[in-house]
């Protein structure tokens, strides 16, 4: 596979970044310039669900190999970019979904995250073909802090180079917020068990766990060469303010420390009636966990509209299917307590109200405060982050919101030695976004231990492969299917709601997974155009099913997309546009809705048209 930067013809941008249209200057009008496909973000931002991953895991390829059974291939895939296939395959926060092209011609877009777990589900044993780590070392030394994603991707990126790492948390088990905070009913044990050995059971890497780094500066004494913070976003948020608030205290929980309480065994009961505060993924996962406790009457309350919460809408959903009613609109004014226990809280009706630029305030309705019942309450409002171990006295830089200074593109702190990721560098995030930061985490740490410039990263693996076995037929099964979203077949709830050790979801099983799959449109496979073989007979544009290509006279980019067949009005998605055909015009396709289905190359009398395999894999530390 070719490496971007080892081209000459090739503009190489940041990944994840979108490349801007390109437009040239005519005397007479700005006109759009013929589009540079050589250029490895341009298809890689048209394979929606790839972009869109902050791994960019190549979910078109690993898709095809499900459809084929080649389970294990597909794992393997999934586990060089994500790191986590079996964990991410049921809780990850998909954002690959929103953006997934399917969803732009239907209303569900393909179920990619529980595929991944179909992935994990039927593979064979992938140890033996994970990627050696090395007996022979590089005499380099880094210590991570904190045993979350971030920290073990950045562990498993540099242990296949040779490095010695020192793995430290204060926990019993690697994992982090994982492991603390999700419970069993979402991902059971075995799976964050399974994964995490093929991290930390393969050598390279040593595991100092029990242990609490109470000063970081011990850890820059001890001479690592490099030192990687990933301990996440660990203290709740709290009202300690609320009225009531003190008073109410042994019967009010920070939601994240309460779910950890209930995984490792320190919680196993509550009250009847709980009240949890807050609409993010934690207060989903706090309602649910409840449910499974002894809390027959649990309610939701959400200071915005239920339209607005943060959590995912999928989390909303379970929640709700469990008989878990959500109260929006209320903001809490205080517990109330009598006789020193807790009877409820009180509870301001508001309404949204939006400036010109679309800010939002909550404004009282004026009405009577509302008065909710409740014996016990979780409070999941937010997390921050905490660096208790950093004196204040360190060298280490932090900003106005506690956060460490850091370079955004090196994750590099002002403590050359020093790399933060995760939750800790920017504040809450998500699994993949960790992921991620520890992939660019373990390229910064190699550059820097071997005394390279951070900001020279090495470029994406990049490759056109044609998919042609005919004049008109294709290696890939082009055929757009019908069929609706799947649905994932889940445990009885009368069932499952009186053991939270039991997993609600089942996952596909491989038939289903296989219909599932049909649906991907396989974006990765590009329609190419040669304007030298173009006759302009019109013959592609006639077939077309969502009529994106074009034959026009080009123009200035906003003028130039509102005339075409159908208006291209997503300006985040690129015009596809051709060198000026013997005609004057130029072909435009406007990448947004065309369905890769290849009609368009199967149609064509000569050939112009092309379908053509782009395959795009992120760098990793190592690589050149």
């Amino acid at each position: 596979m070719q490496k971007a930067h080892d081209r000459d013809d090739t503009v190489f941008e940041p990944t994840g970044r979108r490349p801007r249209p390109i437009i040239a200057t005519n005397r007479e009008q700005l006109t759009v310039k013929p589009t540079n496909i050589k250029n490895p973000e341009y298809f890689h931002k048209v394979i929606d669900c790839q972009f869109a991953c902050p791994a960019h895991t190549a979910v078109p390829e690993y898709i095809r190999l499900i459809l084929h059974e080649q389970y294990t291939d597909a794992y393997l895939l999934n586990w060089h970019s994500n790191v986590f296939p079996g964990i991410l395959g049921r809780v990850c926060d998909r954002p690959c979904e929103p953006a997934c092209r399917r969803g732009r011609v239907e209303e569900d877009p393909v179920a990619i995250c529980r595929l991944k777990r179909v992935a994990a589900d039927h593979r064979d044993d992938v140890l033996p073909l994970l990627p050696p780590v090395p007996r022979g070392k590089n005499g380099k030394r880094v210590a991570l802090v904190g045993a979350g994603p971030a920290s073990l991707t950045v562990a498993r990126d540099l242990a296949l180079l040779g490095y010695e790492l020192d793995l430290y948390d204060d926990q019993s088990k690697a994992g982090g917020f994982i492991r603390s905070q999700i419970p069993s009913f979402r991902l059971p044990e075995e799976v964050i068990d399974t994964e995490m050995g093929y991290i930390l059971d393969r050598g390279g890497i040593t595991t100092r766990f029990n242990t609490y780094v109470a000063d970081l500066q011990d850890l820059i004494e001890q001479g690592y060469d490099a030192i990687f913070v990933g301990t996440g976003a660990p203290r709740g948020r709290d009202l300690p303010d609320l009225p009531g608030r003190s008073e109410a205290d042994k019967f009010v929980h920070i939601g994240i420390d309460w779910l950890a309480g209930v995984v490792f065994r320190h919680v196993e009961s509550i009250s009847r009636r709980v009240l949890v505060l807050g609409g993010g993924n934690t207060a989903m996962d706090c309602c649910r966990t409840a449910r499974r406790l002894g809390g027959e009457d649990v309610t939701v309350v959400v200071r915005s509209p239920q339209s607005e919460m943060k959590a995912s809408e999928w989390e909303i959903e379970d929640a709700m299917a469990e008989d878990i009613p959500i109260i929006d609109n209320h903001v809490p004014l205080e517990f109330v307590v009598d006789d020193g226990i807790l009877v409820g809280m009180r509870f301001d009706r508001v309404e949204p109200q939006y400036d010109k630029n679309g800010r939002r305030r909550l404004v009282s309705t004026g009405e009577e405060p509302v008065f909710l019942p409740c014996d016990e309450v979780l409070l999941a409002i937010g997390q921050q982050n905490a660096f208790p171990f950093i004196a204040p006295d360190s060298a280490i830089e932090f900003n106005d919101k506690g956060l460490p200074v850091l370079d955004p593109n090196t994750l590099q702190s002002s403590v050359p030695s020093v790399f933060f990721g995760g939750d800790a560098a920017f504040g809450p995030g998500n699994i993949i976004i960790a992921v991620e930061h520890g992939h660019q985490a373990a390229i910064s740490i190699d550059l820097f231990c071997r005394g390279e410039d951070l900001h020279r990263r090495p470029a994406p693996a990049v490759s056109l492969a044609d998919q042609k076995l005919g004049f008109h037929d294709w290696i890939y099964d082009s055929q757009v299917i019908e069929d609706g979203r799947q649905v994932v077949p889940t445990v009885d709830k009368a069932k499952s709601l009186h053991d939270r050790l039991i997993e609600v979801e089942l996952g596909f099983p491989s038939t289903v997974g296989k219909t599932e799959a049909k649906r991907c449109l396989n974006c990765d496979v590009q329609t190419v155009f040669d304007y030298s073989l173009c006759i302009e007979c019109d013959a592609c544009v006639d077939i077309c099913p969502t009529t994106c290509i074009n034959f026009t006279d080009n123009g200035e980019e906003d003028e130039l997309r509102e005339r075409l067949l159908v208006p291209a009005r997503n300006k985040t998605q690129d015009l596809y546009v051709s060198e000026t055909l013997p005609t004057g015009r130029v072909m435009v396709k406007d990448e947004d809705v065309c369905l890769h289905c290849g009609m368009c190359a199967e149609r064509c009398p000569t050939a112009a048209w092309t379908m053509v395999k782009f395959v795009y894999q992120s760098a990793l530390a190592g690589d050149s």
